[in-house]
This record gives C-alpha cells, sequence and structure tokens, in this order.
C-alpha cells in the first residue's frame, strides 16, 4: 500500500514542517507501507507553487519523517515542473525542452541548453544523495503529468533537434545518476506519464512502453499515470471519473516491464482514484500491479490498512474523491484536508475528542453535522439520541447525491448511519423537535445540540414562473418524480454561486431530454470548480448535453414562458423561453430553534449554510462544547 506524493501546502517557507511530519506519520500508523513525500524541487530554479519543497532545505524534514513513521518505508519525491512551474515567486524565467508556451499559464519558458540540462541532472543525484543521507529508503522521480521531465519526453512540448531530440535521454540520464548516487541498496521509484490523452503528438501508451524498454532499467517500481498540460484533471480526477481509471493502462505497462530485457525486477504501482480495498486486492489477485497507490482515500481513512488487517473493512471511512479539500493548488492556499475527515492535514491540532462523565445527549438534526457529531460523542462513550424531523437521515448531502454525477457523496450517509449502530446511538426519522421540547431536555440535564441545517434563501428575480429551489430538485430527483415537480418545457437554471450544483442540475435536465439554459454571472459555467479540477471537465459535459450557458448574465425575471437576464457588465437584456426555474442561489440557517435558545451549541448549516466539511468539523467541536455545557 503506497501513499504517494501530493501538494499539501503544508512546508513552512520551501523545507518540510512538523505538520508534514504529524501528516504522514498518521498514515504509517494506519498501516501505509510505503511513504512518498511531496515532490521536492531538485533545483532552484523551479518553485511550482509557494510553498513548494526545495530539496536541498529539505534534509531535516525527510529525517524526521522517516523517524515517525517506521516501520513503513519513506521515500523522497524529487522533480522539476519546468514550464509548469511559476515564475512569480523568484523572478526567474522557466526551464523547458522547447519555446513552447505553457497552455495553463501562457508564459513562454526558457530553452535548456546544455549548461542547464547538466545542472539539472545534478541536482537529481544531488537531492537523491541527501535524501538517502538523511534515512531515507530511497527516492521517487517525477516524470508524470507536472514534470519537466516528461515535457522531454512529449511532442506536445520537446522540439528540439540536438541530442535531445531523442527524447529518453535525459529521463536515462537522470535515473542513472540518481541510481549511482543512491546505490543499490536504496529504492529507486518512477511516477512515469504513460497517456498524455493527446494521441496526436504526445505521449501514448505505445511510446511510454517504448520510454520504458529502453530507458527505465534503474527503476525499481514504476507509477503510471496519465495527463498533460492540456488534461490537468486526468491524473486525480473528481468525484465524477470513476475509480480505478488507470487499471487498463497499469496492466499494459505491467506487462512491458515484466517482458522487456533489465526490467524482469520492475514493480509496476496502480494509481488512479483507487479507494475500494476489495477493489485493490482484485487489482492484485489479477495481477495488474504489484502495489497498489490510495492516497486519496488515505486522507480521508488515515487507518484504512488497519481496519483491512482487523478485518473491519466496513469501517473505513469512504472516500468521496470530491476534491474539494484534497487538491489545494489554488490561489487561497489551503491546507491538504478532507470533507468527511477534517483532522487531516491539521494533524498537529486535531479536534479533541468530547471526553469526560458520561452524559445523556440529544442531537437535533440528523445532516452532516448531526451525523458527525453524534458519532464521536457515542465513540467518547455518551448516551446519544439523535432526532430528524425528515424520513431519513443524511440532510442537504444525501439530496446533492442524488444528483447525476455526484453519486459517490451520498457514500458517507450509510456509513455513518452503520456507525451510529455499532455505537448504540438512538436515531429517530420524522420527529420534530420544538422549543418545549429542548427546555425539558435540559431540565432533566441532556445536553442538547443543534445542527438543523439550511432553508432556501430568497429568490434574486421576479415573476410567477414555477420555480423550485436547488434542494427541492434534487428531491424530486431521489423521489423520480421530476416531471411531476416541473411542467413540461424549457428549464432555466439560476446559479448565481458557480458551484457543482448548478452544473449537476443543468446536467441532469438536459439528460432527461429538457432544453436547459443556465445562466451565470461568471465568465465560464461552474467557476468554482477550477479547484477540484473539474472546470473543463464539467464545460464539455455541459456541451455534450446541449446546455445553452449564459455567460456574465443574471436572472430578472421569469414569467408568462419567457425569462428576462440581463448582462452583468453593460445591463444589455435578452429573452430566452422558460417554463420554470430551478433556482440555486444562496441558502439561509434554519435556525428558529436556536435564536430561541441561544445558549445551545450549534453546527453545521444553521450557523452558515456552507460544505460538507465545515459541517463535520463544527460536529465534532460541538460535540464538545456540548459535553462540558
Amino acid at each position: 500500500m503506497l501513499f504517494g506524493p501530493h501538494v499539501t501546502n503544508l512546508g513552512v517557507r520551501r523545507a518540510l514542517s512538523p505538520r508534514h511530519v504529524a501528516y504522514y506519520a498518521r498514515r504509517a500508523a494506519g498501516g501505509a507501507g510505503v511513504i512518498v513525500t511531496e515532490t521536492a524541487s531538485v533545483h532552484g530554479s523551479d518553485r511550482p507553487y509557494e510553498r513548494a519543497p526545495l530539496a536541498a532545505d529539505c534534509a531535516p524534514g525527510w529525517r524526521a519523517v522517516v523517524d515517525a513513521c517506521r516501520p513503513a518505508l519513506v521515500l523522497a519525491g524529487l522533480g522539476h515542473a519546468g514550464a509548469q512551474g511559476s515564475s512569480a515567486y523568484d523572478q526567474q524565467a522557466l526551464w523547458a525542452p522547447s519555446r513552447v508556451a505553457d497552455v495553463a499559464s501562457r508564459e513562454v519558458p526558457m530553452e535548456m541548453e546544455q549548461p542547464e540540462i547538466d545542472a539539472l541532472v545534478a541536482g537529481f543525484a544531488t537531492a537523491a544523495g541527501l535524501a538517502v543521507a538523511a534515512g531515507c529508503d530511497g527516492v521517487e522521480i517525477d516524470a508524470g503529468q507536472h514534470s519537466l521531465l516528461r515535457q522531454f519526453l512529449s511532442g506536445l512540448t520537446n522540439h528540439r533537434t540536438d541530442a535531445y531530440a531523442d527524447r529518453d535521454r535525459l529521463l536515462r540520464e537522470v535515473l542513472a545518476a540518481v541510481r549511482s548516487s543512491i546505490g543499490d541498496r536504496h529504492v529507486l521509484g518512477l511516477r512515469l506519464c504513460c497517456d498524455e490523452l493527446a494521441p496526436w503528438a504526445g505521449i501514448t501508451p505505445d511510446s511510454a512502453a517504448a520510454t520504458l524498454t529502453s530507458a527505465c532499467h534503474d527503476a525499481d517500481y514504476v507509477v503510471p499515470v496519465r495527463g498533460s498540460g492540456l488534461s490537468v484533471w486526468a491524473t486525480r480526477p473528481d468525484l465524477h471519473t470513476p475509480p480505478g481509471f488507470n487499471t487498463v493502462l497499469c496492466a499494459r505497462i505491467r506487462n512491458t516491464a515484466a517482458g522487456a530485457h533489465g526490467c524482469a525486477e520492475q514493480r509496476v504501482v496502480l494509481q488512479g482514484s483507487v479507494v475500494d480495498p476489495v477493489a485493490a486486492q482484485a487489482a492484485l489477485d489479477d495481477r495488474v500491479c504489484d502495489l497498489v497507490e490510495m492516497t486519496r482515500a488515505q486522507i480521508t481513512e488515515p487507518d484504512l490498512v488497519a481496519h483491512v488487517r482487523a478485518g473491519t473493512p466496513e469501517r473505513i471511512r469512504p472516500c468521496t474523491l470530491s476534491n474539494q479539500h484534497s487538491t489545494v493548488l489554488d490561489v487561497r492556499n489551503p491546507v491538504v484536508s478532507d470533507e468527511a475527515e477534517p483532522d487531516a492535514g491539521h494533524e498537529t491540532d486535531p479536534v479533541p475528542a468530547p471526553d469526560g462523565p458520561a452524559r445523556d445527549v440529544l442531537v437535533v438534526g440528523g445532516g452532516p453535522a448531526g451525523l458527525e457529531a453524534a458519532r464521536v460523542l457515542g465513540a467518547a462513550g455518551h448516551r446519544v439520541r439523535l432526532v430528524e424531523a425528515a424520513p431519513v437521515v443524511g440532510g442537504a448531502l444525501l439530496l446533492a447525491a442524488a444528483v447525476t454525477g455526484r453519486e459517490r457523496m451520498g457514500l458517507l450517509v450509510p456509513w455513518w448511519t452503520a456507525e451510529l449502530a455499532r455505537l448504540g446511538v438512538r436515531v429517530e426519522t420524522g420527529v420534530r423537535v420544538s422549543v418545549d421540547d429542548l427546555d425539558t431536555a435540559t431540565g432533566d440535564g441532556t445536553a442538547v445540540l443543534l445542527a438543523t441545517g439550511s432553508r432556501p434563501g430568497p429568490l434574486a428575480w421576479t415573476g410567477d414562473a414555477p420555480a423550485l429551489a436547488a434542494a427541492e430538485f434534487e428531491a424530486a430527483v431521489l423521489a423520480g418524480s421530476v416531471d411531476a415537480a416541473l411542467p413540461p418545457g424549457p428549464v432555466v437554471v439560476h446559479d448565481p454561486l458557480g458551484d457543482w450544483t448548478g452544473v449537476g442540475i443543468a446536467e441532469q435536465l438536459a439528460a432527461a431530454g429538457r432544453a436547459t439554459v443556465l445562466v451565470t454571472p461568471d465568465p465560464v459555467a461552474g467557476t468554482q470548480l477550477a479547484r477540484t479540477g473539474d472546470l473543463a471537465p464539467a464545460n464539455a459535459r455541459l456541451d455534450r448535453a446541449g446546455v445553452v450557458r449564459a455567460l456574465h448574465s443574471r436572472l430578472r425575471h421569469a414569467g408568462a414562458g419567457r425569462a428576462r437576464l440581463e448582462h452583468v457588465w453593460t445591463g444589455q437584456s435578452r429573452v430566452v423561453e422558460c417554463a420554470a426555474v430551478v433556482d440555486c442561489g444562496h441558502r439561509l440557517p434554519a435556525d428558529e430553534l436556536w435564536r430561541a435558545r441561544p445558549h445551545l451549541p450549534r453546527a453545521g448549516d444553521c450557523v452558515a449554510p456552507r460544505t460538507v466539511y465545515e459541517a463535520v468539523l463544527e460536529g465534532r467541536r460541538a460535540a464538545v462544547e456540548a459535553v462540558l455545557c
């Protein structure tokens, strides 16, 4: 089981920090067999993001990680982002094989000459030597999607006519130099792009197999990955891509490694949204791979391996693959985490357990905040009763998961339900709680925690067109009654937020054969999906589905079969056909009980409607507050 390299933003300046150490140690304690640290730049010319580690500054951090993670093997991730880096921090030209502007930054890089190439090769060798001197069991070289080595391997970015027109040459030189530096007793891993999804000029599975045969003899293991600068979403896509998507590619590369001269002992690692231990074991049994990388799964559930070993796989917290907190390359510099495990990335300052003498606790609300609060209270030995007004628990999360493409979010609800049953928490649905009920409970010495969720906010447009709030539409999808909930005809999806709600609902409507217009004030639909890597795929899906995107627009009026839209810059109006509106606007707290008794702790959307992450985090915090009251 491998915990792979990924951006964490846990660093201090360009060094690994105590937060890194605690983060990796938690996964090692949970059973991860191989820990690959966050990729460190091997040369000062590379700084792809503000807190990107620099190998020259990492030796103390590597040593601390090794000491904290035994008996797991610790490998140092090493790389150079090349043209996919940033010149914003150190004011240096980006290095690249050729003068090909990066598709994301649009910056033209500097074409590397022999002195830069020599410095790069030496940088890899020196960094590898530093890592093993610090106690690491070896290194993993990044020739994957975000790497200069991939750029040399690819016809998309390598247009050279000198000796490096042999696109495998630099990789051969780097691997040979690193092997010479670390010797045969240490592990040398390689993360290799094996499909750029650009067959007209990029790396293909065939060319990757040839590279493996000709250039990779020095590597002890290979992790086949996919993607290029043209498809930055492809290496770790979100929940719209099925788990295990690299299985066929991995099997093909493994067959190549098994048959290649000098590669017979080379191990191949399956990477690609592997989140289910059963699927991981099947891949091993079917000889798809020799090791399995389950990085996001172990961010979500640090004890994944421990649960498998103990025969309790049902207790593994499901990984949603939403990327909402595990993908952190954005301008906010967020710290890596997970919506179902907010202690991830915060191991040095986790939410404390609600310890103390056992108490009776009433949790009002069965959404994510209430479910998590009840779970941690039950785990701490308190006697917990959870009541939910709806017929089933899950709240807004259950509704959100009803929309096509978001089904994985719903996996958390049965997990919580099973955990509450295991812990002896009483769950009662269809129960509405009044202020008098709260007073009776507190009068009897019962601690009370409010997690009552949210309600639709006021409409930002006028008119008498039939309208559903997003949650009402999702409930209709869950009940299979969309046609009954909306009249026939074109539907306008009003999306002032730009998250996955409006995009998903528009896709759902179009798939049902409805003419759909998605109205957004932003220059692109689903603008917030840039954070999860789904922005380009989402717009491609909308385009294929035939959804009309009204960009830079606000919905002003809907009625009489028409909707009037207004351009946010010019104020110019236009009219589209509209039989009904699905409104994906902001929601407000359902906080009536709390306003009547504001001394009671509360959590989740009844504080402020946000995401699952905040609901789970606040559920934990409010659990502590409740038993201390």
